[in-house]
This record gives structure tokens, C-alpha cells and sequence, in this order.
């Protein structure tokens, strides 16, 4: 048998490395910053990660909700105007055909700005605001403003209210003054419930009570005012042309007087010639202001005598002064455009109370010539025995 030849075992001897090689890695090293010493950046983890996304998600969230309609309605301070002072170019109060006298004064009405109505609604930035400035109301929208009603509707009957408000003040003003306004009682309706209501047609003309004929409707409230409710008086009405003898039974007013149960739509014969130019503001509540205004122009007293004196109430025809809403922003409003006086309806008084601005003095209302006094007495610097809100008058309302 032949003998196989077997290799002897050699070690592994180490490859020869190749010249090309050597030299790309000894580029690559030279090139590769000195990191002797410096901490490799930490791997983000993924608790981190979702932190990070978290925030981002929620700062997108408070984005939308900002941008979306809060469904709030927030009250503010509006802008103030002097009933004495300019509109534009012209006179907010004009009065032509008689002699009209300067003021040094002011006389400023007041407003509230609200937003959440319909075309008006509030961003979630200004109900924050809101909640945390004394001077601002946030409420529910419904609760101010009813959601059936429209954008156009709501402008439309603020417009009506601030045009019936003007001819009020100036009715009631005039007859302060001691003008007689004729006007023609003509009935838009009776109330239900009361004898008138059986009796009574509208369009019918109201031409006199118990005999005396009535040429304004001041006379109509004053003799009424004598009549004891409950007792029967008699109207002549003018109707179709004829006149007609209706006997009425008179009912309680909730302030305890005399009252036929009718609504009268007057019909005013001015005896002076008062145009009210105002723009962009609504409502009834300016109605205390224009008259004292008209009254102001129409003396040769300067009534105000150099004072900022801001104030609010509708206005009736007989010069009564009614409450109005949102008093506690129109008296920051009135203390932001330098007013130091107030006048406030006696009505308002439990919101007065506790809520008064530092710095503004407030003066209670009840009819026009309680108002018309207490500016006379504030240019005068006598406000000592100006009545004010008391507690005792919040308890009351």
C-alpha cells in the first residue's frame, strides 16, 4: 500500500491589507471631528416623544376652541357720548326755530358693548377676559339673547327704540320747560281683561275725559291721576267722524293709580324743532340724557358749569325715569371717559349699591326734573343733599 502524504498544519498567518484600502480609512478618520471627552446625545425616549406630541396636540386644541363661538354673551363698557357735544360735524342735538345757548359741561350717555348675538358672536379669548374683569358680565346667550330672534330683528327694534326714546325726552323735555305739546291720543289697543277692552276700537281718538276736552297727553295723565281706581269714567272718542261718550271702568296701575286699560299711540305736535343725530347706538337706555340735554340748550343757565356728569334711564313722555340694563358697565364706562357723576335710575338701585367705581359719585333719579335738579346742583358744587342708592333702597328692589 502506497503511503498517503498528509500536509503538516501551519498557523493562520494575517492577511496582507491592501494599500487602496489603508489610505480611504486613514481619510475617513482625519475627517471625523475630535470627540475626546464629549458625551454622546442621549436618544430621545419615548416617553418624551409622546410628551412633546402631547403639548403640540393641545396646543392646536386651544387654537380651534379660541377661534370657535363661545356660547356666552359678554357685557363691557361701551363708548360714552356728550348729548352736548358733536357728532361728526354736527350737533347730537340741533334745535332750530328758537334761541339755543352754549355749555361748557358734559352731559354723556352711555352704552354697553355685547357680543354673542346673532352676526356677533364671542371668542373664547374675550370670555376669558370677562371672567376675570370686575367690569364685564359673562352670561349664557340664551339668557339675553332669545335664540329665535335675528340679527335684522334685533337691529330693527333697537333702531325703534332709540327713535321713540328721542321723541320721548323731547316731549318730556319741552313740557319740563313748560311748553304745551299738542298731540292726537289716538288707541292702538286695550288691555285684556279691563273694561276698556269690550268697549274700545282701535284707531278710536280719545278727545276728552269726564268732559274736558284733551288737547295733550300730559292732561290725560294728570286727570287720571285724580281719579280714584276702580271708580267709572267717561271718555268721548272720536270714531268714524262721530264723537261717542264710553263709559269706562278704570282698573290699579302697579303704582297704585287710576288707569283705563288702553294703549295710546300719540301723535306729537312739536312746538320746537329738536333733531338728535346718533349713529351705531340702540335701545331706549339714552332717553334721561337727551332730555336733559334738549333742556340744557334750550336755558341760558349752564346747568352743568364745567363737570363731566354721565348718566342713564329711558324716558317718558310725563318725565318719568325708567330702569335700564347693564348699569354697572355703563358706570365704568362713564369713570373711563372722566365722569365724576353719575346719575342713576331710582329703579337701578339694587345694582348700584356695592358696585359704584372708586372715584364716581352717584345721584338717584326718579323723573325727569330730580335729574334735571341734580345737574343743576353739580355745576353749582351743592350735592350735599343729593339723594343717592342706599342699601335700604337695594333692599327694595
Amino acid at each position: 500500500m502506497a503511503d498517503q502524504h498528509t500536509p503538516a498544519a501551519v498557523p493562520d498567518e494575517p492577511a496582507v491589507p491592501d494599500e487602496q484600502a489603508v489610505l480611504h480609512e486613514q481619510a475617513v478618520r482625519d475627517e471625523q471631528p475630535d470627540l475626546d471627552g464629549v458625551e454622546p446625545a442621549p436618544r430621545t425616549s419615548p416617553r418624551a416623544l409622546t410628551l412633546s406630541i402631547g403639548m403640540l396636540l393641545t396646543a392646536v386644541l386651544l387654537a380651534v376652541l379660541v377661534a370657535l363661538p363661545a356660547p356666552y354673551a359678554v357685557s363691557s363698557p361701551g363708548p360714552t357720548l356728550d348729548v352736548l357735544g358733536l357728532e361728526g360735524d354736527v350737533p347730537l342735538i340741533a334745535i332750530k326755530g328758537v334761541t339755543s345757548y352754549p355749555s361748557s359741561g358734559e352731559l354723556r350717555l352711555v352704552t354697553v358693548s355685547s357680543t354673542g348675538g346673532p352676526g356677533y358672536p364671542s371668542g373664547m379669548t374675550r370670555v376669558l377676559r370677562g371672567w376675570f374683569d370686575p367690569s364685564t358680565v359673562v352670561q349664557p346667550v340664551e339668557l339675553v339673547f332669545p335664540p329665535e330672534v335675528s340679527q335684522d330683528e334685533i337691529s330693527q327694534e333697537n333702531a325703534a327704540a332709540m327713535v321713540s326714546s328721542q321723541e320721548n325726552a323731547t316731549v318730556a323735555a319741552l313740557t319740563e320747560l313748560g311748553y304745551e305739546v299738542p298731540a292726537v291720543l289716538s288707541v292702538a289697543g286695550t288691555v285684556e281683561g279691563m273694561d276698556a277692552a269690550d268697549k274700545l276700537e282701535a284707531d278710536d281718538v280719545i278727545v276728552a275725559l269726564d268732559g274736558t276736552t284733551l288737547t295733550t297727553y300730559t292732561q290725560l295723565i294728570d286727570l287720571l291721576a285724580q281719579v280714584t281706581p276702580g271708580s267709572t269714567v267717561t271718555l268721548t272718542v272720536t270714531r268714524d267722524g262721530q264723537d261717542v261718550d264710553v263709559p269706562i271702568v278704570t282698573g290699579t296701575s302697579d303704582q297704585g293709580r287710576a288707569q283705563i286699560g288702553v294703549y295710546i299711540d300719540p301723535a306729537f305736535d312739536l312746538p320746537v324743532d329738536v333733531a338728535i343725530k346718533i349713529d351705531d347706538i340702540g335701545g331706549p337706555s339714552a332717553g334721561t340724557m337727551f332730555a336733559l340735554g334738549i333742556i340744557d340748550k334750550l336755558t341760558p343757565e349752564d346747568e352743568a358749569d364745567g363737570q363731566v356728569i354721565a348718566g342713564t334711564g329711558t324716558m317718558d313722555v310725563t318725565g318719568e325715569v325708567g330702569p335700564i340694563g347693564g348699569i354697572r358697565q355703563k358706570m365704568a364706562g362713564a369713570l373711563r371717559d372722566g365722569a365724576t357723576w353719575f346719575l342713576a335710575p331710582a329703579g337701578n338701585c339694587d345694582e348700584v349699591v356695592g358696585h359704584v367705581p372708586e372715584g364716581l359719585h352717584v345721584a338717584k333719579v326718579a323723573t325727569l326734573h330730580e335729574a334735571r335738579e341734580a345737574i343743576t346742583a353739580i355745576g353749582a358744587g351743592s350735592t350735599d343733599d343729593l339723594p343717592t342708592c342706599t342699601a335700604q333702597d337695594a333692599a327694595a328692589g
